[in-house]
């Protein structure tokens, strides 16, 4: 396995394949780098070289009982690509992920980031608020709290139902995917996903995206049941560069359930 030792001594682990222009995927809560399979596999055969990492606490990282929060998240990439010496790269967020990488672009990717891609992403902001009255209530982040911290093995497995959009009628479990989720999720500390919530939902990415001035796709499905699609064209409204490309009746894990177009979307957009 690859991994680096990041300055408070956790382990991260990541994968690195191919050559050519890198592109960096960042997961979404509470998985792990597994969940790019899709995306690894067709632009690694585009001739890209793809690197993703498992956030700390996540997969097969270190689960270290500090630093669960999205300013580590972001220092741990920036010493990853440090490590890694990745210039021009193309960074991708899915999630959790999305404010990962655009708080990453801003402290610390100047002269490593060429575009970047965020994909259902937690900015602008989650949580509702007096500045932000169309969050979600921190009622709802409690619940996910209480579940994922004291009856995580069941949580996580009904939880993939809503992020697939396989409530919906007609719409059909797919149960290797739900197994996926499940296995990836349950490889992480259950530390390290309770505290993550406070992160993905309370962290402020406004001035993260008003500070950046390379091209950023903002992408998001209509019918994202966990980060509301409201959250899509407040973000790309704050960007310098930024572009929206919004999916109706796609889901909040359309990178899986939806990869052929994701995938055609991204390309054009990092050619372009």
């Amino acid at each position: 396995m690859s991994t680096i030792t990041v300055k408070d001594g956790t382990e991260i682990y990541y994968k690195d394949w191919g050559t050519g222009q890198p592109i960096v995927f960042h997961h979404g809560w509470p998985l792990s780098a597994d969940d790019w399979d899709a995306q690894m596999m067709f632009f690694l055969k585009q001739g890209y070289r793809v690197i993703a990492h498992d956030r700390r606490g996540h997969g097969r990282s270190g689960q270290s009982s500090e630093g669960n929060d999205m300013e580590t998240y972001a220092q741990d990439v920036a010493e990853l690509t440090a490590a890694l010496d990745l210039k021009d790269a193309i960074h991708i967020g899915h999630s959790t992920g999305g404010g990962e990488a655009i708080r990453y672009a801003a402290k610390y990717g100047k002269g490593r980031v060429a575009k970047a891609i965020l994909i259902s992403a937690v900015p602008p902001i989650m949580v509702q608020s007096e500045s932000n009255p169309e969050g979600v209530p921190l009622s709802i982040f409690d619940e996910i709290r209480k579940g994922t911290g004291f009856t995580r093995a069941q949580y996580f497995y009904d939880f993939p139902i809503a992020f697939y959009g396989w409530n919906r009628e007609g719409a059909k479990v797919q149960e290797g995917i739900k197994h996926n989720w499940w296995r990836q999720g349950m490889m992480g500390s259950v530390l390290a996903h309770y505290e993550g919530i406070k992160a993905f939902s309370e962290s402020d990415f406004r001035e993260d995206l008003k500070s950046v001035d390379i091209p950023v796709l903002v992408m998001h499905g209509e019918d994202d049941q966990i980060v509301p699609y409201n959250q899509a064209p407040k973000s790309a409204a704050l960007l310098k560069n930024g572009k929206l490309i919004s999916y109706p009746g796609f889901p909040h894990g359309m990178p899986t359930t939806e990869a052929e177009t994701i995938n055609k979307d991204i390309l054009e957009f990092i050619k372009s």
